[in-house]
């Protein structure tokens, strides 16, 4: 059936501009995965004899008794380390949770006439869209995934502008997360012994929003990936896994070595997978640290996962001034979060090459 497609750019108009998607191509009876999305050997992941990240998730509840600061310890640790960890009994109800999943499920199940109305150029909202990939345009091998980004900005417009499939129960799922990220970033900030005003805490998690992935069934997940290696621009991501997994986090880094040992985070019923972004290193002035990652596909179901922060574009990130001072020098730049999200969206996924448009030049 991949022979169908006359040549790649056929292909490319099919799922891209005519917003069929990976699922379109799925729903045409593939056998083999086309040759668009193969990706390069050093790029695919390897699931046999891959190892298992099997770390205790953190108890958030336990923030309100004496076990406080043993929690934040956990928490501390965990962001100077791989920068992932997993946290249960927090605060989001566990039926909001499959109630998410599955709503993710019916909008990526609709016809592709009706995902289209929220493609770029025609979406309600430019807040809202439907898309494929990473950025398409610019990758040599497409990554196997849909999506739907919904950015927030009140409930009016989210009720208004969302899809009908998962507004409701996303409005309520970005409300409770929202309040993980900032108990987890006050705790971060505090532990390296600052105390940032209320505004500046709001501005660096102001740009909400809540993305559902889809990786459709793949007949060869062996060649494929569903989100290629990066890291996440933002302050901070509160992933929601379906039980299926296939989240991979670089785990025995030194300077960027693409060598580096792979692991999977295992999904744990009820759980949400907290990530460091980019922003959070960088005002940390490297203390805290980000984890490459990237996602696996799956020949036995199709799976979702459900990312949710950032600043505000108009906020000036840079490292704390008084961190710089106790560390004698600055390993990153000023800059404006806007051109951050500018230069992360003109590459494709690479890696931890975002960061690099921030590092202090030597």
């Amino acid at each position: 059936m991949a022979q169908s497609f006359g040549n790649s750019d056929s292909l490319y108009d099919f799922v891209v501009k005519d917003g069929n998607g990976v699922k379109g191509l799925m729903d045409l009876g593939l056998s083999e995965v086309p040759e668009r999305y193969i990706q390069p050997e050093e790029e695919r992941i390897k699931k046999v004899g891959a190892r298992r990240h099997n770390v205790a998730p953190i108890d958030l509840s336990k923030l309100k008794d004496p076990d406080h600061k043993k929690v934040v310890d956990e928490i501390v640790r965990a962001a100077e380390t791989l920068g992932f960890f997993q946290v249960v009994n927090h605060g989001v109800p566990f039926e909001l949770l499959e109630s998410l999943k599955d709503s993710a499920h019916k909008f990526f199940n609709l016809s592709p006439e009706e995902k289209c109305l929220f493609c770029p150029g025609v979406s309600p909202s430019s807040k809202v869209k439907y898309g494929t990939s990473f950025v398409p345009e610019k990758e040599k091998a497409l990554e196997w995934k849909d999506y739907i980004s919904m950015g927030y900005t009140t409930d009016e417009d989210a009720l208004q502008y969302w899809p009908d499939q998962c507004k409701e129960v996303a409005i309520d799922y970005l409300k409770l997360s929202s309040k993980i990220v900032r108990e987890i970033v006050e705790i971060l900030i505090e532990n390296v012994g600052m105390k940032l005003e209320e505004s500046r805490i709001e501005a660096i998690i102001e740009m909400k929003m809540v993305n559902m992935n889809y990786y459709p069934v793949c007949p060869n997940p062996d060649l494929t990936v569903g989100v290629g290696r990066h890291s996440d621009m933002g302050t901070m991501t509160v992933l929601l896994q379906d039980g299926i997994g296939g989240l991979y986090v670089k785990l025995d880094e030194d300077n960027n070595n693409n060598d580096g040992e792979w692991a999977e985070i295992p999904p744990i019923h009820g759980s949400l997978v907290i990530n460091i972004g980019d922003i959070i290193e960088i005002m940390s002035n490297g203390k805290y640290k980000i984890a490459e990652h990237r996602v696996r596909t799956t020949s036995s179901e199709s799976r979702v996962s459900i990312p949710v922060t950032a600043p505000k574009p108009t906020e000036k990130i840079g490292p704390l001034e008084e961190l710089v001072k106790k560390d004698g020098v600055a390993r990153y730049k000023q800059f404006m979060f806007e051109d951050y999200i500018n230069n992360h969206f003109a590459n494709a996924h690479h890696g931890k090459k975002s960061l690099d448009f921030a590092k202090s030049s030597p």
